[in-house]
């Protein structure tokens, strides 16, 4: 493996986990060519006419399934961090010896840390998905026998898409299945929303195993997963936790900084002419973002502004917007709280969306770019406007990218951060880790300021007028690093020595994360 530079001049491995890796090109450079994969085909004759494919325990399912070594075996994180499938899934596959897995989950969370003794005796030889809390900072330390791989939503579909992460046995939680595969997130005592991040796993993995905790005769409505995808189902007494889909980043805020951000996020996006009849939004998951929208639904009321569509991940906030006849319909990607499952399950205008559809960039277009505004969140943000969302000050990786690099390509991307976190500037000359390229990132708001891309001239001249506190990027730079006595000390890392790379949306690396020194 050697270091090489990318069109945004970052160093990237060449290989990554004994795979050639493309380096990236730019916004558009990558375009590939030839077919999307396809998954095994299976004869009805292997399975039972009756449709019953329940089979006694997963142990039981994983040895049908064939496992062995050095496999990729994949899973989902609609339970976020109430998930216990995942934990019981890997204590099965050490008890039977396996090692080499590559775990490959659309999400992880901290109740995940049950798996470093699973990373450090090699029965997971590395992690392609977010490596959040705990696994983020084994990542960061370099101790993962592998390279991490961090993919957003809509690139971990294309990757399976494509063949560049080809699953051998998927099992997903779901929180209501029948005998047959058919299975959904809306109903049970797991309920969690929809389960759509674990739609391309039941499509192309060879073989796929459902875990529920509420079997339910045929048949299983509605179903969000296809029992046709499906080999095995298994009933357990608990998938986990449902209330702790619900975190610190699904609740509004009460900082008065971070409350005055959201001001001035919805003043800017009325200021701006972006709020008309008709207009759409997304709102990212974090406090501040999910505040905007409170923010901004007192003004649509004023103006009588409706919008057509909203994004979610969905909350309580934007299920208000719903039922108060503000917009007409939710497309939801991703459930943050129990009042979106119960949405989800009542108002047939929430409206279940996979990543196919909405993320995917391998497809014939998706409805990222049809969004006007969507509001998202970052650690760091540089003087050229670009982003980093999955490491810290300190170099460690904190956050996976989750659907974050998928709605850069609305057509107003506005990245609402405090100026800075524990007295360390947020904006810095270079970011840590690349995640978004400063093109695609429209407007910076702090409580301090707000910075537009200069490339977005339209933007200027709309809010010229504005009373909102429209700075350059630099003059709000140097304010903070005032108030903070200087620069953010950058952390000691090896160069030399990438734990992890951060994949664009076209399959491409965008960057490395190197090791941290401890």
């Amino acid at each position: 493996m050697k270091l090489i530079k990318n069109a945004a001049g970052r160093m990237v491995p060449d290989v990554v986990n004994g795979i050639e890796s493309i380096p990236y090109k730019g916004i558009n450079g990558h375009k590939p060519d030839g077919r999307n994969y396809g998954g095994p085909i299976r004869s009805c004759a292997d399975y039972p006419a009756d449709g019953n494919k329940v089979v006694p325990g997963l142990k039981e399912a994983l040895i049908k399934a064939g496992i062995k070594d050095g496999m990729t075996i994949s899973t989902h994180h609609h339970l976020r961090n109430g998930d216990v499938v995942t934990n019981q899934l890997f204590d099965i596959i050490h008890e039977l010896g396996i090692k080499g897995v590559r775990w490959f989950p659309s999400a992880s969370f901290p109740c995940h840390e049950h798996l470093i003794p699973y990373l450090e005796d090699g029965t997971i030889h590395h992690i392609e998905g977010s490596m959040n809390g705990p696994l983020g900072r084994y990542t960061s330390y370099g101790k993962m026998k592998g390279l991490g791989v961090l993919r957003s939503h809509g690139g971990r579909y294309q990757s399976v898409q494509d063949g560049e992460v080809h699953i051998d046995i998927a099992v997903i939680a779901s929180p209501t299945a029948d005998p047959f595969g058919n299975a959904n997130g809306v109903s049970g005592n797991s309920a969690c929303g929809l389960i759509g991040f674990a739609l391309a796993d039941s499509e192309y993995a060879d073989r796929v195993i459902v875990v529920t905790d509420n079997l339910v005769p045929f048949p299983c409505i509605p179903w969000q997963i296809q029992g046709n995808n499906v080999d095995y189902v298994v009933q357990v007494d608990s998938l986990g936790d449902a209330s702790k889909i619900v975190s610190g980043t699904t609740e509004v805020t009460k900082s008065p900084d971070r409350l005055l951000i959201a001001e001035y996020v919805a003043q800017f996006i009325e200021d701006a002419g972006l709020m008309k009849d008709g207009f759409s939004f997304q709102a990212g998951a974090g406090g501040t973002n999910l505040a905007f929208v409170l923010y901004l639904k007192e003004r649509m009321k004023a103006k009588n502004v409706k919008a057509r569509f909203v994004r979610g991940g969905s909350t309580k906030y934007l299920v208000q917007l719903l039922e108060e006849g503000l917009t007409d319909y939710i497309l939801d990607g991703q459930t943050f709280d129990l009042e979106g499952v119960r949405s989800m399950r009542e108002n047939p205008r929430h409206i279940n969306t996979s990543p196919f559809t909405s993320y995917n960039f391998h497809g014939k277009g998706n409805f990222a770019s049809i969004v006007d505004v969507a509001v998202l969140g970052a650690t760091e943000v540089d003087v050229n406007f670009n982003a980093n969302v999955v490491s810290h000050s300190d170099g460690l990786l904190l956050h996976g990218i989750g659907g974050w690099q998928n709605c850069l390509f609305s057509k107003c991307t506005i990245l609402a951060i405090p100026s800075f976190r524990d007295r360390i500037p947020v904006i810095v000359d270079d970011v840590m880790t690349l995640c978004g390229p400063g093109e695609l990132i429209d407007v910076i708001i702090t409580e301090r300021g707000i910075a537009i891309n200069p490339l977005r001239k339209d933007l200027l001249e709309c809010v010229k007028n504005s009373s909102l506190p429209i700075k350059e990027i630099g003059e709000i730079k140097s304010e903070v690093e005032r108030i903070c006595g200087g620069k953010p000390a950058l952390p000691t890392r090896d160069l030399n020595e990438p734990v992890a790379v951060v994949k664009w949306v076209d399959g491409t690396v965008l960057d490395s994360v190197f090791k941290v020194i401890e």
